[in-house]
C-alpha cells in the first residue's frame, strides 16, 4: 500500500500522479471512483497494459464502458478506508505534521494487517 497526502482542495488527478510513481509494480487494473475519470489517467494505464476500470463522468463527450463485475470489488477499498478511520487518531487528524500524520496510518494499517492475519 502506497499513501501520499495531498491538500484538501486537490484534484485527484494530483493524487493519481504522486500514488503512481514508476517504482511500484505494475498493475493488472485500475479501481477507482468518477474522480479520476480523465482521458490523461486511462492514457497512462494504457501505456502500463492494464485496464482501467472507472465509470465516467456525467460530462464526459465519448462514451466509455466500465466492467461492473470488476468495479464491485472497489468495495474492499472503501472498505479498508472504513476501518483505517476507525481509529481515531486518523479519522480526527490530531497530529500537526505530514509526517506524523503518515505514521499514524502506517501503524494504523500495520495493525489492521496483523489483526487479519491472526483470524
Amino acid at each position: 500500500m502506497r499513501t501520499e497526502i495531498t491538500p484538501g482542495q486537490t484534484s485527484d488527478y494530483v493524487g493519481f500522479d504522486l500514488v503512481m510513481a514508476d517504482n511500484l509494480p505494475v498493475p493488472s487494473v485500475l479501481l477507482a471512483d468518477r474522480g479520476y475519470d480523465a482521458d490523461g489517467i486511462r492514457r497512462t494505464m494504457e501505456q502500463r497494459n492494464a485496464l482501467a476500470v472507472i465509470p465516467m463522468r456525467n460530462s464526459r463527450k465519448r462514451r466509455v464502458g466500465v466492467d461492473r463485475s470488476l468495479y464491485r470489488l472497489r468495495n474492499l477499498v472503501e472498505r479498508c478506508f472504513n476501518r483505517l478511520k476507525n481509529a481515531r487518531r486518523v479519522a480526527t487528524r490530531y497530529d500537526e505534521t505530514a509526517a506524523s500524520f503518515l505514521g499514524s496510518i502506517d501503524i494504523t494499517s500495520i495493525r489492521l494487517s496483523l489483526r487479519l492475519l491472526s483470524t
